[in-house]
Formats: structure tokens, C-alpha cells, sequence
């Protein structure tokens, strides 16, 4: 099926190929290919020292070293050309972000847009006219919790070179504000269920200005930004902000915008819905 795309997928901050997994079962039942991509780091390439285990060792694991320090938003860039020159001998491609991995996929079709048939980012950022962390000190920003991940966050990142976050805690605090901000609209158990796929590790290069789009390479790939709703760690608000800064970058390429249901989860744990925007987008 050469002239079918393949839909090449970056997972978010703390996630990794697998809870691409229900999103790919219904886009391979709807005739479509796709390939989720591990970036460095993460996946089986992901550190989980035995003090995560249980019984947990708060203090040796706050001292463990993780394999994800020193990765750079570059190391992943490259680590996803590789897999659209690859999957580009059979066809066109689709590039797909979630969350953090819009910063990826930017800085990636800033630098090979001629791999990328269509950008597609579901709740991801995309910086514009303000580097990615510096989007939480505005005001479409303000309601998020930025102290959920402190909860349970285990050792100095400035000592460990990367973030490293207890997502097995048993804090009812914690883990009623890691629900909150991913997936207040999921049964209990689905959401421990995703919670288990998080990896303990993140590295901490988002990128500089250099990463944001650029209107000569980003800015003639074919776009298309997926709203989620009810997301409260992307809200609406910071997600239509990015568009309007992209579209005004590049007036007469504006991204096509579609809205899902649901919160910054919901759509990788019941993926039909976005298995079927997905599917369509194919067609144009």
C-alpha cells in the first residue's frame, strides 16, 4: 500500500512507546500503518533502578543514576529523523506529538520538513513566540498545577541531571493530583493502569529559541492541531494560544483544528475517536 502514509508517533514527558499501543491497534483495524517511536531514554532504553521497586528505597533511588541524563532536545530530533527517513521508503509520512513531544516534532520539521507529509500535534506544544517553559508564567497557564509532579518528585535534578518523578507512590495527594492533570475523566483503574506505563525519568532540555517553529521550514508543512477539551495540564486556552502564534507566523498555511473530547489522556486509553480523526486526515 505505497501511497498509504505512515503515522509516525512521539509520546509526551514520562511516556514512551507503549501507551501508543490501543491508538495503533485501531488505526491497523482502520487499514493504517504506524510506527511509535521510543526517544532516547525512554522505552526499554529507560532506567527503573530496583529501589523503584517494592518494597521502594526513597533514599537510594534520590542517588541512582539514570541512563536519560545528558539527552538533549537534538539527541531526540535526530533519533526521529531516523525513523521518518526509514519509514519514507514506503510512502508519505505523518507526524504525530503529544505533549512534550510537540517540541520534538517542531524542532524536526524545522530541520527536515522534506520527510513530513502533515504535522499533527494532539494537546502538544507548539512554541512559537515563547520558549516552552516560559509558556507557564502566562496567564493562559495560570490555572494549571505546576506542583503536581513535585509531589512525588525524588532527588535533586540539578545533581541527577534529569527529572525523576515516583509515579508508584501511594500518596493520596499526590496521586489525586496527578488524576487531576491527566485524567480526571478515566475510571480509577485506567488511570493507575497509565500511571504503570510512566517511566520514573525525563530529561530536561525543552529547547531554546532556536527549536521554536520556523516559518521558512516548519511553516510550509502541512498542519493539523488537535484540541483535547478537557486537558488541565495543556488547557485549551495555552493550546489555542499556540495556534493563533503559528497561524500568524504563517498566515497562508494555518493549521486545520479539530477538537476531541477528553482529557490529556483519555485519548491514548479510548483511542476510536482519535484512531478515526487520524484516519481522515490521511485522505487529505
Amino acid at each position: 500500500m505505497p501511497n498509504l502514509p505512515t503515522f509516525v508517533l512521539v509520546h509526551g514527558a514520562f511516556a514512551n512507546s507503549f501507551s501508543f499501543a490501543p491508538l495503533q491497534a485501531e488505526l491497523a483495524l482502520l487499514g493504517h500503518r504506524s510506527a511509535a517511536v521510543d526517544l532516547p531514554g525512554h522505552g526499554f532504553g529507560a532506567t527503573y533502578p530496583a529501589a523503584y521497586q517494592t518494597p521502594q528505597d526513597l533514599g537510594a533511588l534520590a542517588a541512582e543514576p539514570g541512563a536519560i541524563k545528558g539527552v538533549t532536545l537534538a539527541d531526540n530530533v535526530a533519533h526521529v529523523i531516523e525513523a521518518l527517513e526509514r519509514a519514507r521508503r514506503n510512502g508519505p509520512t505523518i507526524l504525530v506529538a503529544h505533549s512534550r513531544g510537540g517540541a520534538t516534532v517542531t524542532a524536526v520539521a524545522n530541520a527536515r520538513p522534506d520527510l513530513i507529509d502533515r504535522l499533527v500535534y494532539v494537546s502538544a506544544w507548539c512554541p512559537v513566540d515563547l520558549d516552552v517553559n516560559d509558556y507557564y508564567a502566562e496567564p493562559e497557564m495560570a490555572d494549571v498545577d505546576a506542583g503536581a509532579l513535585a509531589l512525588a518528585l525524588v532527588g535533586n535534578p540539578a545533581e541527577l541531571g534529569l527529572l525523576r518523578v515516583n509515579f508508584r507512590t501511594a500518596d493520596p495527594a499526590a496521586l489525586a493530583a496527578f488524576k487531576h492533570a491527566f485524567a480526571a475523566d478515566l475510571t480509577d483503574d485506567e488511570f493507575r493502569t497509565f500511571l504503570n506505563s510512566f517511566q520514573p525519568d525525563e530529561n530536561l532540555d525543552v529547547g531554546t529559541s532556536a527549536d521554536r517553529a520556523q516559518a521558512a521550514t516548519w511553516g510550509r508543512v502541512p498542519r493539523t492541531y488537535v484540541r483535547l477539551a478537557a486537558d488541565t495540564s495543556l488547557p485549551p486556552a495555552v493550546q489555542d494560544r499556540m495556534i493563533r502564534e503559528a497561524d500568524a507566523l504563517t498566515p497562508d498555511n494555518p493549521f486545520d483544528v479539530r477538537t476531541l473530547e477528553g482529557s490529556h489522556l483519555r485519548w491514548l486509553v479510548r483511542p476510536k475517536p482519535a484512531a478515526e480523526l487520524l484516519a481522515g486526515l490521511a485522505a487529505l
